[in-house]
């Protein structure tokens, strides 16, 4: 079992910044990819950014240049910058992590999300 948790989300203007944070506590043989989701009114819940625990990196378009993935394994957490922000960035923010019970058996775990609105 993985608890995740995310921090950081708020109000920001457009072309502000903001921080997300996602931590992974509980009990588990260790992390692997660790991701982050978001979701708009009236949408699906689309892909922004995920890292493995070898420090691979994949970005959704939309947010390419602006964003920042990155990861402290020793924490077991994962960080999202974002910069440059723009209204169409609004939406609940998920933290996905993958953790796996042995060295093979692996599974998903979700935040409970953090509102980000970017708005004037």
């Amino acid at each position: 079992q993985v608890q995740v948790e995310e921090s950081g989300g708020g109000l920001v203007q457009p072309g502000g910044s903001l921080r997300l944070s996602c931590a992974a506590s509980g009990s588990f043989f260790r992390i692997g990819h660790m991701g982050w989701y978001r979701q708009a009114p009236g949408k699906q819940r689309e892909f922004v950014a995920a890292v493995t625990s070898g420090g691979s990196i994949d970005y959704a378009d939309p947010v390419k240049g602006r964003f920042t993935i990155s990861r402290d394994n020793g924490k077991n957490t994962v960080y999202l910058q974002m910069n440059s922000l723009k209204p169409d960035d609004t939406a609940v923010y998920y933290c996905k992590v993958a953790g796996y019970s042995s060295r093979w058996q692996v599974q998903d775990y979700w935040g409970q999300g953090t509102q980000v609105t970017v708005s004037s």
